[in-house]
């Protein structure tokens, strides 16, 4: 054909053109097949020629290949020619131009670019209108992280779920003078506010950080900011006499705390229509001891103190209601017993650990009919709360003495506050039948089981106090 092609062009007349071969139905997937893996060699670039290119405006996209010979159907292929070349050679720049579209394509549909590290270049592949995956997550965490901590923030310094405070009653004492600083200490220590640097911050916000007024006051465990504060505010009205007892305190103990009330404390607590110890199993009562519940009584100022003692009696029916008397009614004991065993563990007890454990031993001792040998119970029998006591008060006869008689005392030595009550009511499962106050503590026990053991203790606590020219070693 090349050769008529250049005869013709000497001759002057138009060169004559191939035969146009039809494609052969038969031959189509035959063709795929067969050129599929001669298409990357046929498709490879010339030396000098461009990689990719981009695609005209006018040039489509992509082009459909041309229907195959049917010698190419056949395995056999006719002569190349310079245009079979050059259409190899444009092979590739075709297949450039639609790379290049399907490139931009995805940028412009996905936010891609293809110009960086990664898939979609500079940051790595992106999701939704072109953010980076990862970094929306991080964002969105820290923005979690920040508003989790505003909402803790508010609720500590707020306390939307708190009140007047569902704990049990404290008496609080905030002494003249005292700083914002002391006063919140004060609290967080007893109980009545669980954070002595929020309630602070909290009476700044408020502006009542210098109008909170001294006294002794009833309070609370666990009340807001907002409670304590408002009881702090109104102070102690001047016409109230607020009488605070503590727990463990015998009726002749109480008498001086009721100045400024009318009446003999001691005779109007003898007994009351309100309360018979009997109906808790009291055999031959001489007093109400043990029923009058400490804690802290506001009253008006000249008020009789038969008024106390009612509010005393009311606190001790509510809150002995609390107690269950199971355990101790199946040992023989009843109400009343628990009582008098609560009203010992108050005086013996310093620490509250311990009360279920001196309970434990009081039981044991009752149990092996060994005599208790309390000295608190000596001391209620001679009127001797303070002082040592003397080898003549410690043979004293009186029933409230059990170094002299076995078993319980006839009643209550005081007035015990609920936790030993409870105690004295389901003491703790040991096998102890002594303690001795263990030196270089503020009231802590050495507990034994022998009598070997519980010597070992004394002498130690002796040594102990020869060292300390005859005192008490302890450290409170």
């Amino acid at each position: 054909m090349e050769r008529e092609a250049r005869r013709a062009a000497r001759e002057g007349r138009p060169a004559p053109q191939p035969p146009r071969a039809e494609p052969s139905p038969r031959a189509e997937p035959i063709r795929a097949e067969a050129l599929a893996p001669e298409q990357p060699v046929a498709r490879r670039a010339a030396p000098d020629e461009p990689a990719m290119r981009r695609a005209a405006p006018d040039e489509p996209a992509m082009r459909r290949a041309a229907p195959a010979s049917p010698a190419a159907a056949t395995g056999t292929m006719p002569p190349r020619t310079r245009s079979d070349r050059t259409s190899e050679r444009a092979a590739p720049e075709a297949d450039g131009h639609r790379r290049d579209w399907l490139a931009e394509a995805r940028r412009l549909t996905h936010g891609e670019d293809g110009g960086g590290r990664g898939p979609g270049g500079p940051g790595g592949p992106r999701t939704g209108r072109g953010r980076r995956g990862p970094g929306r997550l991080i964002a969105l965490g820290a923005l979690a992280v920040i508003v989790l901590g505003i909402a803790w923030f508010a609720v500590s310094l707020l306390q939307p779920f708190k009140g007047d405070g569902d704990g049990e009653p404290v008496t609080v004492t905030i002494p003249q003078g005292s700083s914002l600083s002391q006063i919140a200490d004060r609290l967080e220590q007893n109980g009545v506010v669980d954070d002595a640097g929020f309630f602070q911050l909290r009476a700044r916000i408020s502006g009542h950080s210098d109008d909170l007024l001294p006294g002794t006051y009833e309070l609370r465990k666990d009340m807001s900011f907002t409670a304590a504060l408002d009881a702090l505010q109104e102070g102690v009205p001047p016409n109230i006499v607020r009488v605070g007892i503590p727990e463990g305190l015998s009726r002749t103990e109480i008498r001086p705390l009721t100045a400024g009330l009318r009446g003999n404390y001691t005779r109007a607590t003898r007994r009351s229509p309100s309360l018979d110890p009997r109906d808790y199993g009291a055999k031959r009562p001489t007093s109400l001891e043990g029923f009058l519940f400490p804690a802290t009584y506001d009253l008006k100022k000249g008020q009789r103190v038969s008024r106390l003692r009612e509010q005393q009696l009311d606190h001790f029916k509510s809150n002995f209601q609390k107690v269950n008397l199971r355990y101790a009614k199946r040992k023989n004991l009843n109400a009343y017993d628990v009582l008098i065993i609560a009203s010992l563990i108050e005086r013996e007890a310093m620490v509250a650990k311990e009360r279920p454990i001196i309970a434990s031993v009081i039981y044991n001792r009752l149990r092996n009919d060994i005599r208790l040998d309390i000295d608190a119970t000596t001391r209620f029998a001679v009127g001797n709360w303070k002082r040592p006591l003397k080898v003549s008060e410690l043979q004293n006869p009186s029933a409230y003495n059990t170094r002299v008689h076995p078993g319980l005392p006839p009643g209550p030595i005081g007035n015990p506050g609920l936790d030993s009550i409870r105690a004295a009511a389901r003491p703790a499962k040991t096998g102890f039948l002594f303690y001795v106050v263990k030196p270089g503590t503020c009231g802590e026990h050495n507990f034994a089981k022998t009598d070997a053991e519980f010597q070992g203790y004394v002498d130690e606590y002796n040594r102990a106090r020869e060292k300390n020219d005859g005192k008490s070693p302890t450290t409170c």
